[in-house]
């Protein structure tokens, strides 16, 4: 069922209430496994916002019910209801969960950890509730993606998301030499996350294939005691590789400045290659301010 669908099957539904609840972007604080009270990350106002709501939308029901044990609730976790929106949720059960809503209740949309609907699949449920006329109010709180941006030390005013790459190495390394050329042309930092188990092969594989020249951040376990953050060239994370081995990381990208697109054109047509040739198959030579003229792409074993 599409958001149009949504908006037609709820538009005969007398509502019990004059006006629908409110739907509620909740922030889970990013380090919840971590030692401590990470609820403090969180707005004295905004706790008791949510300790006070009887509808949850989440990610994960029993993630949600460990967030909410950290909070002064005001009724028996029990009577708090909680139904999942995540990758297994398909379009025409959207209905179901923004009916109660509808009919009055006020609901918080929470994720994993972190933001809702930001690299969540919470913004289908956003959506449909603007289309059906239900307020939706984004509350302050934790942000892996602005927090690894704000320790990178790279571009903060011009940045882009790309979600999670592809998992296959030749994909993977396809799309990190085209975020790396996104940025070179635009001056642009480019942001990705990564999951524990993948993150040691997206950075053996980013040292393999981009320029020395490029500059690469990473941020591992936010906010939790195990935090790490590291920003470098890859000329120099060659000389000491991190171990992100089962670590929750955030990449961030940013090209050399001087890498500008009329280069990168220049270097691919002295190439004399077919156009539809791979770009991991096609040598790389510095341009002529590079102490790295000798360094060439490769692909990823």
């Amino acid at each position: 069922m599409g958001l149009e669908s949504i908006v037609r099957h709820f538009a005969g539904i007398a509502l019990s209430s004059p006006s629908p609840g409110t739907l509620h972007l909740i922030p889970v604080p990013i380090g919840l496994s971590g030692a401590g009270d990470p609820v403090a990350e969180l707005s004295a106002p905004l706790i008791t916002l949510t300790a006070g709501l009887d509808y949850l939308i989440a990610e994960n029901a029993r993630s949600a019910r460990a967030f909410l044990k950290r909070l002064p609730l005001v009724r028996p976790i029990q009577e708090i209801e909680i139904r999942e929106l995540n990758e297994h949720t398909s379009a025409g059960e959207i209905p179901n969960l923004i009916e109660p809503i509808l009919a009055g209740r006020n609901a918080g949309l929470v994720s994993e950890a972190g933001c809702p609907a930001v690299a969540d699949p919470g913004s289908q449920l956003v959506a449909a509730a603007h289309r059906a006329g239900i307020p939706v109010v984004p509350h302050i709180g934790p942000s892996a993606l602005l927090l690894a941006l704000m320790a990178s030390g790279l571009e903060g005013q011009r940045f882009a998301f790309a979600g999670y790459l592809p998992a296959q190495a030749n994909e993977r390394a396809t799309a990190l030499q085209r975020l790396e050329d996104r940025s070179a042309r635009g001056a642009e930092t480019q942001l990705w996350i990564e999951t524990p188990y993948r993150a040691q092969a997206m950075i053996t594989t980013a040292l393999k294939i981009l320029r020395p020249t490029t500059s690469i951040a990473v941020a591992c376990d936010l906010a939790g005691p195990q935090q790490w953050i590291g920003s470098k060239t890859i000329a120099l994370w060659r000389k000491t590789p991190p171990d992100l081995t089962n670590r929750l990381t955030v990449f961030a990208l940013l090209a050399d400045r001087a890498i500008s697109a009329a280069w990168v054109d220049q270097a691919e047509h002295q190439t004399r290659l077919p156009s539809q040739q791979t770009r991991q198959n096609v040598s790389r030579v510095a341009p002529p301010h590079s102490l790295a003229g000798k360094n060439r792409r490769r692909s990823p074993p």
